[in-house]
């Protein structure tokens, strides 16, 4: 018997990566599962793995900067399923982050998949989760958030413009947002919390993470490792599942002890 068995979940970038981490150990758990993915490609295929494993997933397509698109995959997910337990919030720019550009254009690109995102997927879902007396609504942070020190190394002393700092300002907004939904949806048996991974072996992390960093980043961490995706997923479903119903508004760190270092 799984921990979410009879649940529906939705996981927005589930189509690689910790996303599709997610989406592959939620449905060993018991959850039927949306695989919410820009790439329909990439939901498909998943979607049609855990099929394989005897389980239910669906791929929906969904653009989670777009409130029509937000609303209408919340839709088509509660038309099939008839309600919605669970909201992943992980779609995000991350693979294909341009870590040098600090145009205001691209900050708000970022800020609208990152930050903005999460917000419009909560309130798709919503409705469905007060009319069914409660849900859990879980978001993807980093450890990128808390990286403060990080930026006055990045700040040459040469520099003519002040950085963006996207992709951290962008987690750190979702952190906020965390806060402040637990604080206004707890009322409706909501609960809503946050994960904040450190470094993670994805595809995209060894794009931008130069090889020769591994040793350092090891070292920064209490347990002296890297972590695969597959080791997020126990928080996400210890999150999703009725063990979690008297925690909400957190923010937690699942890093090898990294944060805590300073």
């Amino acid at each position: 018997m799984g921990r979410l068995d009879g649940k529906v979940a939705i996981i927005t970038g589930a189509g690689q990566g910790i996303g599709k981490a997610y989406a592959l150990r939620f449905a060993q758990e018991g959850a039927k599962v949306a695989i919410a993915d820009l790439n329909d490609e990439n939901a498909q295929q998943v979607a049609k793995e855990i099929e394989a494993g005897g389980a239910e997933a669906m791929a929906v397509h969904v653009d989670v900067s777009d409130e029509q698109s937000t609303l209408d995959m919340a839709k088509t997910v509660a038309d099939r399923w008839g309600r919605i337990d669970v909201l992943v919030n992980n779609a995000g720019i991350y693979y294909d982050l341009k870590q040098g550009d600090d145009t205001l254009e691209y900050l708000k690109y970022v800020l609208d998949v990152n930050m903005i995102g999460p917000w419009l997927c909560a309130r798709a879902v919503f409705p469905y989760m007060k009319e069914q007396g409660g849900g859990k609504i879980i978001n993807q942070s980093s450890g990128a958030a808390w990286m403060y020190a990080m930026a006055g190394f990045a700040m040459r002393s040469d520099a003519e413009r002040v950085p963006s700092y996207h992709y951290s300002v962008s987690k750190a907004g979702v952190n906020a947002f965390t806060h402040f939904l637990a604080a206004a949806l707890g009322q409706f048996g909501i609960n809503v919390n946050a994960i904040a991974p450190g470094v993670v072996m994805t595809e995209a992390t060894k794009k931008h993470v130069p090889e020769s960093m591994s040793g350092m980043i090891k070292m920064a961490s209490a347990l002296r490792r890297t972590l695969e995706p597959e080791e997020i997923t126990g928080t996400a479903v210890f999150l999703a599942s009725e063990d979690s119903n008297a925690i909400t508004g957190q923010v937690i760190p699942v890093d090898a002890g990294t944060i805590m270092l300073g």
